[in-house]
């Protein structure tokens, strides 16, 4: 399989009063083209952070300072101005005309909420056609409209709503609103940040449900970000365990939960209820993550760790294989 987007030693910090406090830490890894990669962690890891990268969507206070961040592009892209050539690209050193040439069009982006991302003063409709004249100007009103009722009567909306406002709909609706915007460029990559939260339970399922099929119609590769495991045992191929901006493991998703190897993703699958046994208690993990502007020396997760050793306290672990065929990070498996 292609890897469709290779990420090596990826940081991004943000300049605070108090001091420099990096969000994504040396962050490298590998998506493979038509799989579903998530992302998953606490409050404050650096999933958000890690996805706005990758579009170069990291607003100031925050920067990229090192890394790179390579997409696999597959035909020639031709603008009035720019253009960009086929093949592996550093996205990184593209200008920021070239970076608009690819948002929506072979990497998307769904944000977290969708009502504040999507604006009340424009009906749903004009969101599409904004959308699709910033790639292709020649498209008429009437094509993109159109091709808006499609995407949405494909996600269970009526297509005679593209004339409603944000407001007039549904949170889970505007879920799917959202999805559309992300779809109708039909991207390579579709990088989708919570698109779950504040859902419902049933309406969570359709979502999820459809999220599925349209992945398999429309050939896409994914990064899910989430703070819900549940969500991505149920949608993702691989998952990535981010702990204060670091990649602490990474492994197929059945793999992952059956045999979790870092004492934090262990952590995090002991505090998820399970429902086929009922007698077991609700575990939780001491302490809170570390402050990122003084952080603690050696492995960041050691302060709440279990298993802490002398070395543990010194020195930061290196992502390595790991006996279930992913990576993980941690002096337990490596031998310190």
């Amino acid at each position: 399989m292609t890897d469709i987007l290779s990420i090596r030693d990826l940081t991004v910090e943000y300049t605070t009063r108090r001091g420099t406090a990096r969000a994504v830490d040396t962050v490298s890894l590998n998506l493979e083209e038509n799989r579903t990669l998530g992302l998953a962690g606490e409050s404050g890891c650096g999933k958000s952070t890690l996805g706005r990268a990758i579009m170069r969507l990291v607003s100031y206070p925050g920067r990229i300072v090192e890394g790179e961040i390579i997409f696999n592009i597959e035909e020639d892209i031709q603008a009035e101005k720019h253009s960009i050539n086929r093949g592996d690209v550093d996205l990184r050193e593209l200008s920021e005309d070239q970076m608009r040439m690819l948002r929506g069009k072979e990497i998307a982006y769904i944000f977290q909420d969708p009502m504040t991302s999507l604006n009340p003063m424009l009906s749903i409709g004009d969101h599409f056609t904004q959308l699709m004249k910033a790639h292709d100007p020649e498209i008429e009103k009437e094509a993109a409209l159109e091709r808006a009722g499609e995407l949405l009567d494909s996600l269970g909306i009526s297509p005679e709503r593209v004339k409603d406002y944000p407001h007039q709909f549904s949170g889970g609706m505007r879920q799917r609103v959202m999805i559309g915007l992300g779809l109708a460029l039909r991207p390579k990559l579709l990088i989708s940040d919570e698109p779950t939260t504040s859902l419902d339970v049933i309406v969570e399922a359709q979502i999820l449900e459809e999220m599925a099929e349209l992945k398999e119609e429309f050939n896409l590769t994914m990064i899910l970000i989430t703070h819900n495991l549940g969500v991505l045992a149920q949608t993702a191929d691989d998952i990535a365990i981010m702990y204060t901006g670091r990649l602490v493991e990474i492994a197929p998703t059945d793999v992952l939960f059956e045999d979790p190897q870092h004492p934090y993703t262990q952590a995090l699958l002991d505090s998820v209820p399970d429902v086929t046994k009922p007698e077991k208690k609700l575990s939780w993990i001491p302490g809170a993550p570390p402050d990122l502007v003084e952080s603690p020396p050696g492995c960041m997760f050691h302060p709440r760790c279990p298993f802490v050793m002398d070395v543990c306290r010194e020195v930061v672990p290196s992502l390595s294989e790991s006996k279930i065929g992913g990576k993980v990070a941690c002096h337990l498996y490596t031998g310190g």
